[in-house]
């Protein structure tokens, strides 16, 4: 069987794409399984496994060697994650017998449903996403079904991870800080991440760690929370590549953060984490396979409780003291195994 798989989403999105891509190959291991996702995601690609052949989409005249790669090859299957209409053409290009995608198309446009001969009664809003995307592959009649993320993370990735550490004297167990966004609405207050900074640095036995990308808007909010700090952080951040940020989160004590990529790493590498969510629903994108603390609006309390239904919350609700004892009540909880 050829089998195409179609996600030109965001990282987290490919990332949480990954149970599917295991359930397929668990199902179809003689398959022939073609991934194409957004050249965003270029930089995740050598940890992502049981797929044959990657092709990237570029938004450019670049483009027309994807589309010549697709329609030159014989799809038994295409199976459309993202929904819109660069994915849709795609899918038409494939030639494909079964076309997979949600109903949802149908509503949003008659001409891309024409594209689809298979579609699932699922809609994202009412699932976690990796429910919806293993929803997705329905059609195909799946019996070993996989929930987990894993990515595989090269010797390399831990090589880098380790020079850094060592070039910044970070001996001791360390927690992660990575407060950015691509979405200025999901940063939390400087002072606030600095309390929480120093907090962790006033136990003698625990380094902090800040890390973050390259964008202007999130620079500026490391520099400012930087400049709160009573001393100096380890600052990591545009040191890193997409791999050795991942494999510095694998072994980092904790990581603390809001709802963006380093997130759905950390779920990868069952690293413990607090999780700060505002605008967008953790229903649908948190980790459920690693230890991980969501805090959202006033309550002090972590989360247990989600619902397909919640109302966008400004991330100034969050309190530092609900994040210092989700920061501690995971320490804690990580030393007493320890010691046990």
């Amino acid at each position: 069987m050829n089998i195409l798989l179609l996600q030109l989403k965001r990282i987290g999105d490919l990332i949480l794409t990954i149970p599917a891509i295991e359930t397929l190959r668990r199902n179809f291991p003689a398959a022939r399984v073609t991934l194409v996702v957004s050249s965003e995601c270029a930089a995740l690609l050598p940890a992502v496994s049981n797929v044959d052949r990657i092709l990237l989409a570029r938004r450019n005249l670049r483009d027309l060697t994807l589309f010549l790669a697709v329609a030159g090859q014989k799809f038994d299957c295409c199976v459309d994650f993202t929904r819109n209409d660069r994915s849709a053409f795609l899918a038409f290009l494939s030639g494909a017998r079964r076309r997979i995608v949600s109903y949802r198309v149908r509503d949003q446009s008659r001409r891309r449903a024409r594209v689809y001969n298979d579609f699932v009664t699922v809609r994202m809003r009412d699932m976690h996403t990796v429910d919806y995307h293993l929803a997705l592959l329905g059609p195909l009649g799946l019996s070993d079904v996989s929930h987990a993320l894993h990515l595989e993370l090269s010797r390399t990735a831990y090589e880098k991870a380790n020079a850094l550490r060592r070039d910044w004297k970070i001996t001791k167990p360390y927690v992660i800080f990575h407060p950015g966004s691509a979405r200025r609405e999901k940063f939390w207050e400087p002072q606030r991440w600095s309390d929480a900074i120093d907090h962790v640095r006033s136990n003698s036995r625990i380094s902090a760690v800040l890390t973050g990308g390259a964008s202007r808007v999130e620079q500026e909010h490391l520099r400012e929370i930087k400049s709160k700090t009573l001393q100096p952080v380890a600052d990591l951040s545009e040191k890193t590549d997409l791999l050795t940020l991942a494999a510095l989160i694998g072994q980092a004590r904790l990581l603390v953060t809001v709802d963006s990529a380093p997130m759905h790493l950390a779920a990868a590498t069952q690293t413990p984490q607090v999780i700060l969510f505002g605008p967008t629903n953790p229903f649908h994108w948190r980790p459920r396979e690693s230890p991980a603390l969501i805090l959202q609006g006033e309550s002090t309390a972590p989360l247990t409780e989600f619902s397909a239904v919640r109302p966008r919350l400004p991330m100034g609700q969050i309190s530092t003291d609900a994040v210092i004892g989700a920061m501690d009540s995971l320490l804690s909880s990580h030393a007493a195994a320890q010691s046990s």
